[in-house]
């Protein structure tokens, strides 16, 4: 599993001039899932992303976790973070996940997210979104699981 992970004073998803979901201060998470992915990466993704010490402390370190900051988390699928823009000029998405275990997974990173006490706000699995935030930092990095 791919994802990439900024951190937000606030993130929003809206959905044919819908607002679907929102968070404050937290995390937004792209998520993309390959061919090969299976459950033990979402768990390892999800505790890798809710415990990843990238909120300032006291002394402006980068030293506390989402957990510690009791922020919020935004999910959102995006597939084409699993394409492949080595060759050519037009990405190739072999690597990634058929649709009905791309969801499946999406799904059980979301439950993993939520054992950890934090309830994942979230974005529409194949749905075209507008996804709006304003970026802490910025603060971007990307994981792969």
């Amino acid at each position: 599993m791919k994802a990439l992970i900024q951190r937000v004073k606030h993130a929003s998803v809206t959905i044919e001039n819908e607002l679907y979901s929102k968070i404050g201060k937290g995390i937004l998470v792209f998520v993309g899932v390959e061919k090969t992915d299976e459950q033990i990466n979402a768990e390892k993704l999800a505790q890798k992303i809710v415990n990843l010490r990238i909120f300032e402390d006291e002394n402006d370190k980068m030293n506390l976790s989402l957990l510690d900051v009791k922020g919020e988390i935004l999910v959102v699928s995006q597939f084409t973070l699993c394409g492949d823009c080595k060759k050519g000029t037009r990405p190739s998405f072999d690597k990634s996940a058929p649709p009905d275990k791309a969801v499946d997974l999406y799904e059980y990173f979301i439950k993993c997210i939520n054992t950890h006490g934090i309830a994942a706000k979230t974005g529409k699995f194949r749905a075209m979104m507008d996804v709006e935030l304003i970026n802490d930092g910025p603060v971007t990095f990307f994981i792969e699981k």
